[in-house]
């Protein structure tokens, strides 16, 4: 396996800018595990099915479900789906399937399997505590809610989302909840992570902290 940086923390954090760049100086591979929850959950609402349904019904549609991370573009059954996957909807329901145990199983070895043959920085959730336990690097970066519900805010504006303030601070706090109250692999802190709060820092900021902490690795 190859060496992994993994990079858990809330929506809003900059977690996506952060491990892109990273990953560009570093000559890593970028896994961002964020766009394969979104891509099941469009696989499962293609088919219709509700959150609250049963194992053997969202077994029964992962069972067809292709989905892979390639070159920083996202395929559901071999169809590019990268632009597709970013709405609000979408990201509402990768958020509420997450939380799924039959899901996260579903993958687990295909965010593995990304490291068998590559470096990697991998960001998400559960990287630092479930996914990659005994990552080369582990960092947890945060920032304040009224920070990330304008960082969210301002990212989906630049994409066209109709979207107020207001609305992007509730989903924001709503995702808190979730991903902090779940039962299975829920967002917290690994003991042996890094932490950094990215409220009043640029990302040239983080990223300059993150890259002083490993160069003496190399």
């Amino acid at each position: 396996m190859g060496k992994v940086i993994a990079i858990d923390g809330p929506s809003g954090a900059g977690k996506s800018t952060i491990a892109k760049e990273l990953a560009r100086r570093l000559g890593f591979s970028y896994l961002d595990t964020g766009a394969l929850y979104r891509a099941v959950a469009l696989a499962l609402r293609g088919k219709g099915i509700e959150p609250e349904a049963s194992d053997d019904k969202l077994k029964a549609v992962l069972a067809y479900a292709q989905v892979n991370f390639v070159e920083g573009k996202v395929f559901l059954n071999k169809k590019d789906v990268s632009e597709e996957i970013r709405t609000t909807e979408i990201g509402h329901y990768s958020s509420v399937f997450s939380a799924r145990k039959v899901v996260r199983d579903f993958l687990l070895d295909i965010q593995r399997d990304a490291a068998l043959n590559s470096d990697i920085v991998a960001e998400g959730r559960d990287m630092t505590t479930v996914v990659f336990p005994d990552a080369w690097k582990k960092f947890y970066l945060d920032a304040a809610l009224d920070e990330r519900t304008k960082r969210r805010y301002l990212q989906l504006k630049d994409k066209g989302t109709n979207i107020t303030e207001h609305e992007a601070e509730k989903d924001v706090a709503e995702r808190d909840a979730r991903d902090s109250s779940r039962d299975i692999a829920p967002l917290r802190k690994a003991d042996d992570a890094v932490h950094i709060d990215s409220s009043v820092m640029t990302a040239v900021e983080v990223l300059e902290n993150i890259l002083k902490s490993i160069r003496s690795e190399f």
